[in-house]
C-alpha cells in the first residue's frame, strides 16, 4: 500500500510529470501583476505636475495600492486553501481587470486613489499562481520553473515601461492604465483550460477528479501513471487556518519569511521608485534642500522626458540578468544562500550612492542593485510554498505577501518624500535593511534544496492515514 501523499509524489516527481499545455495561463498573471506594479514610478511623477499634488500625496498614491495588497494577499490565500486555488486566481484576475479598466476614468484624486487601492486588493491574490504552478512540478525541476515563470514579472515590467514610452508623451496616462490591463483580459479568456491542483483536489476529498488532472497530465507529456488508484478516507476541511502557521514547526519560519517579504518589497519598490526621483533630480544627485525644495518641486514639476523612459528600461531590464544569476545558483548554493547573496549585493552598491555620482555610473548601480533584489525576490516566491504543506501554502504566501505590501507601502514615504530631505538618510535606510535581510535568511530553520513538498503538517499526517489501492 502507497499513501496518497507517496503516490502524488511518485506521479509528479519521479516521473517527471509537468503541466505543459496549460502552462501558459500563467504568464499573462505575471505579466499583469508586474504592469500594474511598474505603473507607480510612472502615474506618480505624472499627477504630481498634472493636477499639483504634494509629495506626501504622490507617495500616498502609491501606498493605497499596497494597502490594498496587504488586505487582499491574506484574504486570496484563505480563498485558494478553501475553495481551490483556480477559483482564488480568476476571482482576483476579475476584479483587477474591473477595478483597474475603472481606474482610468477617474475625475480627481479621491476617485484615484479609491480605485487604486481597490486594484490592489486584486493584485493582492497574483502570488497564488505560483502556489497553483509549483504544485505541478517535480522536485528536480520546480526551482528553475518558478524561476523561468519570474521571467515573465520582468517581461511584464518592461512592456510597462515601453508602453509609457509610447503612450505617455501622446494619449496619457488613462490610456496606458486602460491598455495596462490586456493581461489580465487575455488571462480571464483562457482560464476556461486551466486546471484545478490535483494536490488541493485530494485535499478536499475530490481525489476521482485529481486523477482526471494527472492522466490528462500524463496524456500530454506522454508519460504513464502508477498502477492503482487514489482513496482519500476523509477530506480535510480544517484547510488555511491561521493558527497553523503558529505551531512550532513552522512558528520561527513563518516570522523570519515575514520580515524576508517585507524587506524584499521594500528594497525592490524602493529603488524602482528612487529610479525616478534620482534622474528628475538631475545632476544635484537627489539631494534637496528641506521645505524651499519641495515649495520649488510643487511650482516647477519636472514630467518624465524620453531620456528618463529609456533610463528607466535599461534599469528595468536589470531583472533579466538577476533572475539568470539566481537561475544558475539557485540549485547549486541553495535557498538560503541565494537570498543572502541578493540582498548583500544590493546593500553593496547602495554604498556608492552616497557620494555625488553622474548619471551614466548611477544607472550602473541602480541596474546591479535591482538585479541582485529582483533575483531575490523570486527566490522567497520558491521557498515559500516549498517549505509549506497544501493545507496552508496558499495561506502561508498569501500572508507573507501581504508582509511585502507592507513593506512596498512604507517604501514610497522613504524614496519620494524622505528623499527630498536627506538623500544620505535616505540610502542608509535601504542598506541596513538589506543587511539584516541578508542576515536573516541564513536564520532559516530548513534549506528546501531537494525537499519533496508536504501534503499535511506533521500534526495532521499523525492523525489521518490516507491510502491508496495498487
Amino acid at each position: 500500500m502507497r499513501t496518497w501523499a507517496q503516490t502524488m509524489r511518485f506521479t509528479l516527481e519521479q516521473k517527471g510529470v509537468l503541466l505543459e499545455d496549460q502552462q501558459p495561463s500563467m504568464e499573462p498573471v505575471m505579466i499583469g501583476d508586474a504592469m500594474e506594479m511598474m505603473i507607480l514610478s510612472i502615474l506618480g511623477p505624472q499627477l504630481h505636475c498634472e493636477w499639483g499634488l504634494p509629495g506626501y500625496e504622490v507617495a500616498l498614491l502609491t501606498s493605497v495600492v499596497f494597502i490594498g495588497m496587504s488586505i487582499g494577499s491574506p484574504l486570496w490565500g484563505n480563498v485558494s486553501d478553501k475553495y481551490g486555488r483556480r477559483t482564488g486566481l480568476i476571482g482576483c484576475m476579475l476584479w483587477t481587470l474591473y477595478y483597474g479598466l475603472l481606474s482610468s476614468f477617474a475625475p480627481q484624486y479621491s476617485w484615484i486613489i479609491t480605485l487604486r487601492a481597490f486594484v490592489g486588493f486584486g493584485i493582492g491574490g497574483a502570488p497564488q499562481a505560483v502556489t497553483l504552478y509549483s504544485e505541478f512540478l517535480p522536485v528536480k525541476a520546480r526551482g528553475i520553473c518558478v524561476m523561468l515563470i519570474a521571467a515573465f514579472w520582468a517581461l511584464g515590467a518592461v512592456c510597462e515601461v515601453v508602453l509609457a514610452l509610447f503612450v505617455m508623451p501622446t494619449l496619457g496616462w488613462r490610456w496606458l492604465l486602460g491598455l495596462s490591463v490586456i493581461p489580465m483580459a487575455v488571462f480571464l479568456l483562457f482560464s476556461h483550460w486551466l486546471p484545478e491542483s490535483p494536490r488541493f483536489d485530494v485535499l478536499a476529498g475530490r481525489s476521482d477528479e485529481a486523477m482526471k488532472t494527472l492522466e490528462q497530465i500524463a496524456k500530454d507529456n506522454k508519460k504513464s501513471l502508477p498502477q492503482g488508484r487514489l482513496i482519500s478516507r476523509s477530506p480535510q476541511y480544517n484547510r488555511g487556518r491561521v493558527k497553523d502557521l503558529f505551531i512550532p514547526q513552522y512558528l520561527r519560519t513563518t516570522l523570519i519569511l515575514w520580515f524576508l517579504w517585507l524587506a524584499n518589497a521594500f528594497c525592490y519598490y524602493g529603488i524602482v521608485l528612487l529610479t525616478t526621483e534620482m534622474y528628475q533630480d538631475g545632476d544635484s544627485c537627489g539631494t534637496t534642500q528641506g521645505a524651499k525644495a519641495e515649495w520649488k518641486c510643487r511650482l516647477e514639476c519636472n514630467y518624465l522626458t524620453t531620456e528618463d523612459y529609456k533610463d528607466l528600461l535599461w534599469t528595468t531590464l536589470a531583472e533579466f540578468p538577476g533572475i539568470l544569476i539566481v537561475l544558475f545558483a539557485i540549485d547549486r548554493i541553495g535557498r538560503k544562500r541565494s537570498m543572502t547573496l541578493s540582498f548583500f549585493m544590493f546593500a553593496l552598491c547602495i554604498l556608492p550612492m552616497y557620494a555625488c555620482i553622474g548619471r551614466v555610473s548611477l544607472t550602473i548601480l541602480i541596474f546591479v542593485a535591482r538585479a541582485a533584489i529582483s533575483g531575490g525576490y523570486q527566490v522567497v516566491f520558491v521557498y515559500t510554498p516549498e517549505v509549506f504543506p497544501t493545507e496552508i501554502r496558499a495561506l502561508a504566501l498569501g500572508t507573507s505577501s501581504g508582509f511585502a505590501k507592507l513593506g512596498a507601502l512604507l517604501t514610497p514615504f522613504v524614496a519620494q518624500v524622505l528623499l527630498r530631505f536627506s538623500a544620505s538618510f535616505t540610502l542608509t535606510v535601504y542598506w541596513v535593511c538589506a543587511l539584516l535581510a541578508g542576515i536573516a535568511a541564513q536564520l532559516l530553520p530548513i534549506e528546501t534544496l531537494g525537499r519533496s513538498m508536504e501534503e499535511q503538517g506533521a500534526e495532521h499526517e499523525s492523525g489521518a492515514e490516507h491510502t491508496s489501492s495498487l
